[in-house]
């Protein structure tokens, strides 16, 4: 077992944030080895894709460890709060509320980070007018990850709204030709709004983590003696 398990813990050093565990397709003897190892090695790690199921089986000496949010399927082990954060940067759009589990994944990943965000929920292109409300405050974020399904419009109209980078986070969302998520992914891929960055499918960790790296650049920039 121990073999199977290749653990990151310089990670943090070359990329400001540590390893994540994906809990899909690995054993309940799997993750608990895995926890061990974190627990030993005094470090912290997100645990993704955790099914309600499989966390009820967890010993409770794990479970004492666990913070575990069930929309976003996330947990974190051996976490501790920053405390009070910097005003939140990045924004997180979501066109409708189907769109919570992964628009969730985004914020927990963020908040696990040490990254504040801002939600704005249920503003897709199907009530313009919800997002148009929006626009001004959406303006003063330097960074947006607009998560949609469906058609996935919301992201192409966000881009050519505001001036920030915006991450699209298409997602299964939909039913019949929205192809489980394939054709919000390929809107955000086609889109004519210019310089949208595309992540996979329901992949809420990976939009996360491009936020959070381009927030670190931000905050490098800002703490450099010229900046």
């Amino acid at each position: 077992m121990n073999e199977q398990i290749r653990l990151d813990f310089q990670r943090p050093e070359r990329l400001d944030f540590d390893e994540a565990i994906l809990c899909a397709r690995k054993s309940d003897a799997q993750l608990a080895a895995i926890m061990d190892r974190v627990l030993a090695h005094g470090a912290r790690c997100l645990l993704t894709r955790l099914e309600p199921d499989v966390f009820a089986r967890m010993a409770p000496t794990y479970g004492e460890r666990l913070d575990y949010d069930p929309v976003s399927r996330t947990a974190y082990l051996n976490w501790i709060s920053a405390g009070e954060r910097e005003p939140a940067r990045i924004a997180v759009v979501s066109a409708g509320s189907s769109d919570m589990p992964q628009a969730a994944e985004v914020t927990r990943t963020l908040t696990y980070l040490g990254a504040s965000t801002k939600q704005f929920i249920d503003i897709g292109v199907a009530g313009l007018w919800r997002l148009m409300e929006s626009v001004d405050e959406l303006r003063t974020f330097p960074i947006i990850v607009a998560v949609a399904g469906m058609d996935g419009a919301l992201p192409s109209v966000l881009g050519g709204l505001v001036p920030g980078v915006i991450i699209c986070l298409p997602t299964s969302t939909g039913y019949g030709v929205s192809n489980g998520g394939q054709t919000a992914l390929h809107a955000a891929l086609a889109s004519c709004a210019p310089g949208l960055a595309v992540v996979n499918i329901d992949n809420g960790y990976g939009a996360a983590c491009a936020a959070f790296r381009a927030l670190n650049m931000i905050r490098r920039t800002a703490a450099a003696p010229n900046g």
